[in-house]
This record gives structure tokens, sequence and C-alpha cells, in this order.
């Protein structure tokens, strides 16, 4: 495999991410300001500075953009309140295009507040998240399969990032599964990919990319025991990727199953975002002509480079290139 030769091939990738669009906000808080509330007693946590990035389906879409893809851009919802308009911004200056984002009333914008202790840069206070448990009004619901079938077709790449694990307030509803489906069999040319938290086993035509615990899960809710062959047959779709930590990725195709293994560990310094990072890197390997094995191990080079930033970093092209002289791969969840 030639990362130079990937790289050139797939900048002129057109990409859409379809799913839980997050705003991720990282708040650092001083300690030393944690005076108690003249009105309550209770401590306050006193955030002193704070950064936001395009998370969740966000995430796959930043690293899509960060290592050249022609055109990135996220279909799913936000609240008409401050948080989507900072995540507007934010997936702006990734070069993400957000203007097929669904904004209603009926729903708050998702988005994961992180606290971060300023002295020693740790996360170690209980996240405050903002999420929707009501299931998706059907008019939305509607307009959102509407749109996805509308601009289906002018993308090369596919990928649905399926974050929620509650039955309702995801955006990957089941009739919004199925357009994606519909149209993954439509499209036979288009790199479709689906991560799934909680439902892997009910997409169809796809490269599923689950983690070890989710594919194992989903084997055992169908067939009650962990066969990822059987789960690859019942998918469809080129392969199943399973992604296994510091071990690499299994993974599963006509030919059976195999482990394309890290060959070398850099530091890691933040596991999050890895399977996103390594999702993105797969596909666009694809679109550039690869084959399975030499796609999966590009994805792995990009989440190598990711797994090494705090946060929910993205690869850039030199990085890729550095690292794949290098040798260091990566570790991907």
């Amino acid at each position: 495999m030639n990362c130079a030769g990937v790289l050139g091939r797939s900048a002129g990738a057109s990409a859409l991410v379809v799913g839980d669009v997050c705003l991720d906000r990282w708040c650092r808080y001083d300690s030393a300001l944690a005076e108690p509330s003249r009105e309550t007693g209770i401590p306050r946590c006193a955030v002193v500075e704070t950064e936001v990035t395009p998370g969740a389906a966000g995430t796959v879409a930043a690293n899509l953009a960060a290592l050249g893809a022609r055109r990135v851009a996220v279909l799913g919802t936000i609240g008409r309140d401050g948080f989507g308009h900072e995540l507007r911004l934010a997936l702006a200056r990734k070069r993400i295009q957000g203007d097929l984002l669904l904004a209603s009333e009926a729903l708050q914008t998702f988005t994961y507040t992180k606290l971060i202790r300023a002295e020693t840069g740790v996360e170690d206070l209980p996240r405050i998240d903002f999420v929707n448990a009501a299931p998706l009004e059907p008019d939305l619901e509607e307009r959102l399969v509407d749109r996805f079938l509308a601009v289906a077709a002018e993308f090369d790449i596919v990928i649905v990032a399926d974050q929620a694990e509650t039955a309702h307030g995801g955006v990957v509803t089941p009739k919004v599964r199925e357009a994606v489906c519909r149209a993954a069999e439509r499209y036979p040319d288009a790199v479709m990919l689906a991560d799934s938290r909680a439902r892997v086993q009910h997409f169809r035509n796809v490269i599923a990319t689950p983690n070890e615990a989710e594919a194992a899960e989903a084997c055992r809710q169908e067939f009650g025991t962990v066969d990822y062959g059987r789960l690859q047959r019942k998918i469809g779709g080129p392969a199943l990727v399973v992604t296994a930590g510091a071990r690499g990725a299994w993974l599963v195709d006509r030919a059976g199953c195999r482990l394309v293994a890290t060959t070398a560990h850099g530091k890691a310094v933040d596991v999050c975002g890895a399977g996103d990072s390594l999702a993105a890197g797969l596909a666009l390997a694809l679109f550039a002509g690869e084959n399975l094995d030499d796609a999966l191990r590009f994805g792995i080079i990009v989440a190598g480079i990711t797994v090494g930033k705090s946060g929910t970093g993205a690869a850039t092209p030199e990085e890729v290139l550095a690292a794949a002289g290098s040798g260091l791969h990566a570790s991907v969840r």
C-alpha cells in the first residue's frame, strides 16, 4: 500500500456522514475556585476555558476533512438553541458543510460537556450531556429520509454514525436506516460504512465497523453465540470490520476472518474517537481503489495518529505519511 497514492486519489472524494452529530465542549475548570454557592452551599465547578469541536458523527466528518476529502457534509438534527449555533460554527471551522442539518424546536442539540481539571489536564468529574430521549417526531423523521434520498447520489462515500445506545433519541431510526440500506443497494459503486453501538445487526449491504464488544452483543442477540462470519453474512456488503483495540481489527469477508494487526504502537493519549478515525481512513482508501486489507491498514494508521492526541483529534496527510514511514500504527476501539 502506498499511502501517498491513497491520499492523492482520495482528495477528490465527496463524503456524507449521516447520524448523531454532536457538539463536544471541552471545559477546563479551576478547582481552587470551587467556593460554595451563597444561595445553596453547593461548591461550584468554575469553568475558566472552553473549547468546542464537532463530535460523534462530526468526529468522523472532521477526520475526512483533515485527510483532504474534497467535500464533506453531515446530515442529522440539531436544536434551535445556542449549542446548535456553536455546532454550526465548529463544523465550518473544520471545513464541513452543515447545510443538510435539520433544526427543530422540539430537540436540544446533542452535546457532551467534558469537565477537565486545569491543573492536571484530566477529565475527572461526571460529564454533563444534553441528550434527547424521546422518539423523533414523525415529520422530522420523514424530512430526514427525504433529504438523504435526495442527496445520496451526490456522494462517493456515505458513513452512518449511530451513536445512540437508548431505544429512542438517536437520528438513525429504523426508517433512516432502511433508507441507507436501500441506497447501498441502489449505488453499489459508492463506499457505504455503518458504525452502530447497539444495532449493527440491523444494517444491510454496508461495511459495518463495530468494536469487539458491540459485535459480540449483536451476535448473541441474533444467534445466541459469537460468530463474526455469520454476522457478516446477515449484514451483507463487502465485509465486516471489528475493531480490536491494540491488536488491530478483524476483517471478515468471503475469504474468511483474519486479524489485520498493528505493527507498532505509539503512546495512546486518548482513545476516544479511534473507531471514527479508522472508519474515515478505511472509507477514503476504499474510494482510492485499495483492496479491503490495505484499506483497513490505512485506517489503522489514521487511528494510530488520532489516539496520540488529546480529545477527538484528526490526522493530517503529513502525519499519515510520517507514521507510515515510521511503522506507527494504531490501537483502535
